[in-house]
């Protein structure tokens, strides 16, 4: 792929112990750091490398599709999330 490309992801971002997790789904690429802020930035710059190690390799257009998104005008459009949500399960044991 020649030039420049848009992808948008939707991130998810939890805090675990002193961290905060950045998560790109559906990429399911994953960054941390100190605030959310510095988790994002992080992300953003594993995303970014991880798309252009792909496009380097020639799988980013099979990534993509892999991950369900779709080509529109030059943009490339993650899954519409329709909900997250947090549950709660019992097992017995």
């Amino acid at each position: 792929m020649d030039g420049k490309i848009n992808i948008e992801c939707t991130v998810q971002i939890w805090k675990e112990e002193s961290q905060f997790i950045a998560h790109a789904m559906p990429l399911d690429v994953m960054s941390s750091g100190e605030t959310p802020e510095a988790a994002k930035n992080a992300l953003d710059e594993a995303v970014q490398l991880f798309l252009e190690t792909a496009a380097d390799m020639g799988t980013l257009e099979e990534i993509l599709h892999e991950s369900g998104y779709a080509l529109n005008q030059g943009s490339w459009m993650g899954p519409s999330w329709v909900a997250i949500e947090r549950h709660s399960i019992t097992v017995g044991v």
